[in-house]
Order: structure tokens, then sequence, then C-alpha cells
């Protein structure tokens, strides 16, 4: 298991590379609860995560539930973008497209997305609570990277007071000790952003990926390096007047499961628990997500469990991204996972909560975290596709008891 890697071993997130950090928005949502037991079987419950009413030594309150974004879309003429419209293209692959995708010059191979940014963002916004999710787990961008103007246009609308966000940021963008860059402080700032989601006595959620133990030598000196530029980092949020960030480690699996206690993490997580060469039904790759909720377990630090919508990288394996240099067109077309069926998807996710939950107190994460909102071109997304398909978001909804009065018909 580790965090998601191109098949030639390189950082798939690499859009992230040379640029600046990027700033955004958030709230503090109150939403009525529900226990899950072990059998996946939610029962109402009437505590949020962090709260301090004396019910919650009786039992745990259900984790909140969030899901990356990984924002590709929404930037024409940029190569993130093109890249989306190249791998998405050919007609095979138009259901996976987000559903503000249209046909371009009745080419059947061409395709476009919306300018609209504001529109599409608060008709996402509604679909996020349509289907009961609490947050959005942003990743981090550069100012002026193209990828980051979704952060900016939900930081923007009104809307965004109804949905909680939180960072995932790539380790890599933090610099190293010799250059720190200014993402960490950028960050800082952002987590004073009403919307910013808090949780275990107000404690901004940050979740610190792509790590290797490898990285943490080069760049950080080793483990206390890195440890120690953590604790700065939570010095310098008290200093802005905020609550020491409750910061979630993702990455190699083995080096957290022995290093993350060291570190100084408040949890350990994923972005993504796959595997390069994987193939089979979503149930494979359900149990195999699940088995690495076990493993990072040994870390002895909570677990933020990822739950995975999909793994299917077709598109860009067939039509190579530009910044996953080393992919050749074909190269690993078989190694993909079916896609789930709403009681698949609506299961793992129950499973998620249930596990959580059967922790012991002191090891029990505030969240889970899902794969992906949408990671389209990868097989892993939430967000409805072309014209309005929103079983992903029905399925979640059963799950989470959303009570948005909003219908599924209305959500594109």
């Amino acid at each position: 298991m580790h965090e998601t890697v191109a098949p030639d071993g390189n950082d798939r997130r690499s859009p992230m590379n040379n640029e600046n950090a990027a700033v955004r928005k958030p709230f503090a949502l109150t939403r009525r609860m529900f226990l899950t037991s072990l059998s996946a079987s939610l029962l109402p419950g009437s505590l949020s995560v962090g709260s301090s009413h004396p019910a919650a030594a009786a039992a745990p309150s259900r984790p909140l539930v969030g899901a990356i974004r990984w924002d590709a879309w929404y930037s024409p003429g940029s190569q993130p973008t093109e890249a989306m419209k190249q791998s998405l293209g050919p007609e095979k692959y138009r259901w996976r497209t987000p559903f503000f995708g249209t046909q371009m010059n009745r080419d059947p191979n061409a395709l476009d997305f919306s300018a609209s940014i504001e529109a599409e963002m608060d008709k996402e916004i509604d679909q996020a609570i349509f289907a009961g999710l609490h947050y959005w787990a942003f990743a981090a961008y550069g100012a002026n990277h193209p990828m980051s103007k979704a952060l900016y246009a939900f930081r923007a609308r009104p809307k965004a007071a109804e949905l909680r966000y939180c960072m995932f940021t790539e380790l890599g963008r933090w610099g190293s000790a010799a250059k720190l860059s200014s993402l960490p402080q950028e960050h800082i700032g952002l987590m004073a952003d009403k919307n910013y989601l808090r949780v275990e006595n107000d404690r901004p959620l940050y979740f610190l990926g792509f790590i290797k133990g490898v990285d943490v030598q080069r760049s950080w000196g080793g483990v206390q390096g890195l440890r120690t530029q953590l604790g700065k980092f939570k010095s310098d949020a008290n200093g802005a007047g905020l609550a020491d960030p409750y910061i979630v480690l993702a990455g190699d699996t083995k080096f957290l499961s022995q290093e993350a206690a060291n570190l100084g993490a408040d949890a350990v997580g994923s972005y993504a628990i796959t595997t390069g060469n994987g193939r089979g039904s979503f149930a494979d790759l359900a149990k195999y997500a699940e088995k690495g909720w076990n493993d990072l377990a040994a870390s002895q630090v909570p677990v933020v469990p990822t739950v995975m919508t999909g793994w299917d990288r077709r598109p860009r394996i067939e039509r190579p991204v530009p910044w996953e240099k080393s992919q050749r067109p074909g190269d690993g077309v078989t190694n993909f996972y079916a896609a789930p069926t709403k009681k698949e998807l609506a299961g793992h996710l129950a499973q998620s909560i249930s596990w959580v939950n059967s922790r012991a107190p002191d090891r029990r994460a505030p969240a889970v975290l899902i794969y992906a909102w949408n990671e389209n071109d990868e097989g892993g997304w939430l967000v409805p596709t072309v014209p309005c398909q929103t079983d992903r978001l029905e399925a979640l909804r059963e799950v989470l008891k959303a009570t948005a009065k909003t219908a599924s018909k209305n959500l594109c």
C-alpha cells in the first residue's frame, strides 16, 4: 500500500510543482451526527466532533466525513485543464466527465469545460450538502496556480458558509529545512476562516501528505528535523491566535507506522490506497483499502481512514498527462478496478465509520477522508457526471442520513 503514484513511481501530484502556495477560506458548521455500530447500522447521535458536552464520554460521535478535491477542471488553456480534455476526450470515457463537461464542435472525441466556475461551485456545494459531506480537503497549490482557481471561487461564494474545508498538502510544497516555502504561513492564514474545519477543542485539521523516509532525510535532515518544523508550524499557528493544528501525516505506510509518533503526528492517513498493478472488482479494492487502515494502525496513533471510490487510470494511461513523464501510452492499461455500485460504495463508507468508532478513545480519529470528489480520470469521484449522474452522492446520502431537501434531479 502506498499513496498514489504513477506506474513509474513518479508522484502523480506533479502539477503542484514549481508554483507558489495557494490561499483559501472556511466555516464552523454544526450538523446532527449519527452513531454507527460495528455492523455499520447507523443510529442517531447528538454530538459533533470536538464538542465538550458531557455525553462525549458516553459514546463516540460519528467522525466527520469529507472528500479530496483535485481541481484540474476550471482553467481553460492551462496545462492541467487541457490534459483533462485529452484524457477524458474519447467518447468511451465521456460517462466519467464531470457534469459541466460538454462535447466540442460536434467532435465525439473533443471535450470542453465551462468557464462559469462561480455557478458550478454553487452547484457543487449543494451536491456536497445533499450527500451529507461535512468538508472538502483541497489539494494545495501555489497562489497563482490554475488549479487553485476552484479554492478561491469556493471561498468567495456565500454558499461556502454551509460547508467546511481543510487543506491536503504535499510535503514537498513545504520546501526544506534549508529553504522553507511560504506555504505553511499561507495555510495558517487560511485557518482563520470561519468555515475552516476544526476538530477536538477547535484545532484546525491539516493533512500533510506524500511523505517518504528518503525525502524526510534529504530535505529535513531526518525525523527530528521534520518534527521540529511541525512544532514550529503549530507554534506559528498559536501566534496567529489559533489552537494547535491537528496534523494528519500521510504517505509511505511502513515509514509512518514506525515514525509517526516520533514525528509528533496527531494522526496518520493516506491520499489514496491502491497499488500500481492492482486489478479486480471494487470489492477487491475496498478490501485492500480496509487492510491499509489496519496497517496504518501499527503507528499507535489515530488513523483517518481513506475511503476509495474507485481506481481506473485508463484515460490517462491511453493519453498520458504531461506531468507523468515516464508513462508510456498503453503501459499498464489492464491494471484497474471495476467501478462501485451504489451498494458497494455505501458499504465501504459505512465500514470506515464503524472502523473509526471501534478504535479505543485515544486512537479514534475525528474524521474520514474520501478519495475523491473529482479525480474523474483516475476513477475516483463523487461529483455528478454527465448529464447528471448522482448515484455516488445518493450512496453517501444513504449512509450519512443527510437531510438536505434538494432533490437529486435539481443538483446539476
